[in-house]
């Protein structure tokens, strides 16, 4: 993804500065991506591969909410006194499995702010499955409509160096900084294959923006990305009422940014879970959560961060994010016999 330079114009102040630079690592991560980061991605694996779309046999509705680097505490450069958004990403999909399509379907909506960025992108999958093996074996393919807004009337930029970048009445205004806000709508495509053995593994590949399209009125490209995801469930032979559930998540974009996620939850019962993840050169992540009424799982992450971010280099005190799903069993009605017939005996 290209960066307008504008964005940078202006901005002196070193503690702002690092976040602005922080949140453009954040944006190539993420908003490129066609989604934000979860630390729950196990659990989202819908918005990582559309070939995901009614693999569980039910119907499933998932809720994330992710609050990034609390505590940061950043000076407005502004005239309108805002210092730009830390990042926060909220997540609604749901999917189901459809008979007569061979496969099933699914929908993302993300909304997510960055920085002076705010955007939003509606996703529509379709997966066809097969029977292969002990599993399932399904490809998947996904149309994305993407909006990205870029509030550039709330910046403030200035050519006089020599002055105070922050006060309105020592600086002139940026050329280089619009008064208007920008904002632009993209269409992309995304694919995926997916294979499972339920209660066993599960691993799956995606690329995810395979057009690459382009903004002339913002001067950003979408990044093509490509994601492996994996997981394995492991019953304790000796107390079944124990299983243990690695998982891991790679990503990268155009195979130069390379990101990986790692957790290991350990499940009592089908009620409760807890685990550690890490999420390399980013974050230590603490996961629990708990299943009730057998169709709601409820859980929640935090991320310490270990980055130069940290709260160790009195910045942010870490990342929060709450997950929420629901469930319900998918059950067809077989038809009735549209021919019916008696057996006659002849004696």
């Amino acid at each position: 993804m290209t960066i307008n330079n504008r964005q940078n114009t202006g901005l002196a102040i070193p503690k702002i500065a690092a976040f602005l630079v922080a949140s453009m690592l954040f944006l190539l991560s993420a908003t490129a991506q066609n989604e934000g980061q979860y630390t729950h991605f196990m659990y989202n694996r819908l918005s990582y591969n559309p070939a995901f779309a009614g693999s569980t046999g039910d119907i499933s509705a998932t809720v994330l909410y992710r609050s990034q680097w609390m505590g940061l505490q950043l000076q407005a450069p502004t005239p309108s006194g805002e210092a730009g958004a830390k990042p926060t990403n909220m997540l609604f999909s749901f999917d189901l499995p459809v008979r007569w399509l061979h496969g099933g379907i699914g929908g993302t909506f993300t909304s997510e702010k960055v920085g002076y960025h705010d955007n939003s992108t509606f996703a529509i999958d379709y997966a066809f499955r097969i029977f292969w093996g002990a599993g399932t074996l399904s490809a998947g393919i996904e149309a994305d409509l993407q909006n990205y807004k870029f509030k550039t009337s709330n910046l403030f930029g200035t050519s006089d160096m020599t002055g105070d970048p922050t006060n309105p009445t020592n600086s002139a205004n940026d050329p280089m900084v619009s008064a208007k806000d920008v904002s632009d709508f993209l269409i992309d495509l995304s694919t995926g294959i997916y294979y499972q053995v339920p209660s066993t593994f599960y691993v799956g590949l995606a690329a995810k923006n395979l057009l690459a399209s382009k903004s002339d009125e913002l001067n950003i490209r979408n990044t093509r990305t490509f994601y492996l995801i994996g997981g394995y469930e492991y019953t304790f032979p000796y107390n079944p009422s124990l299983k243990l559930k690695p998982s891991a998540l790679l990503k990268t974009a155009n195979f130069s940014i390379f990101q990986a996620d790692f957790a290991c939850l350990l499940d009592y019962e089908n009620i409760f879970w807890g685990g550690l993840g890490y999420r390399l050169g980013d974050a230590v992540n603490f996961l629990a959560g708990v299943n009730f009424l057998k169709v709601m799982q409820f859980g929640v992450a935090y991320d310490l961060t270990t980055s130069k971010l940290g709260f160790a280099n009195g910045r942010s005190i870490g990342s929060v994010e709450f997950y929420l799903n629901m469930h319900l069993q998918f059950t067809s009605k077989k038809r009735p016999p549209t021919v019916s017939g008696n057996t006659l005996y002849l004696r």
